[in-house]
Order: structure tokens, then C-alpha cells, then sequence
């Protein structure tokens, strides 16, 4: 890593003053075609990551519903040892998390 940088040095040493600014209009040429790329390609997933979120919001009622039909139609009965397990579960979970914001905030 130091070689690098001292090779950089060297090379912008040996530079004229004219070659160095035109390489740093260039450099920063780049840099904003890049961050202009990189707003476009964000957005563009925005369109996909999004699109979840939106359907179920919308069409909350209907899946609800849709649930409760097929829970009718296949007499589905979620056993009490599913439930006790799920319920562990989410119980350690929520006591994982509690126990690594103490830590975080006696960090601080």
C-alpha cells in the first residue's frame, strides 16, 4: 500500500503542472458520471424492491381473506406446540437483542 501511494507521488511529481490539472478534470469527470450512474441504478431498483411492500399494502384485505378461506377449506389448526415454540422463539429473540443494546450502550 505504501509503494502505491509512494508511485503516485512519484508520478504527479513528474507531472507538469497543465498534465496534472487536466488528469484531475478528468478524474472528477469520471467521479461524476459514476455518481450519477449510481443515483440511476438506486433508483431503478427502487422500482423492484418496492413493489412487495406496496401489494400487500394494498391488497391487505383480500390476502387476509384469502387465509381465512383456505384455513376453512383444509381445516388448518396450528397445534399448541407450534405455537409454544414459535412463541420461544420470538421471546429469545427480542432477549438477544435487549442483551446487545446494553453492551452498545455501555460501549458508550
Amino acid at each position: 500500500m505504501i509503494n502505491y501511494i509512494n508511485n503516485i507521488y512519484h508520478t504527479i511529481l513528474n507531472m507538469d503542472v497543465d498534465e496534472v490539472i487536466t488528469k484531475n478534470k478528468l478524474l472528477e469527470e469520471e467521479n461524476k458520471k459514476l455518481q450519477d450512474e449510481l443515483i440511476q441504478t438506486k433508483e431503478h431498483l427502487k422500482k423492484y424492491t418496492n413493489n412487495t411492500k406496496r401489494y400487500y399494502e394494498k391488497n391487505k384485505e383480500e390476502i387476509i381473506q384469502k387465509v381465512k378461506d383456505y384455513r376453512e377449506i383444509t381445516n388448518y389448526i396450528v397445534p399448541p406446540e407450534v405455537i409454544k415454540e414459535r412463541n420461544k422463539k420470538a421471546y429469545l429473540k427480542r432477549k438477544e437483542k435487549l442483551k446487545e443494546l446494553d453492551k452498545q450502550n455501555e460501549i458508550i
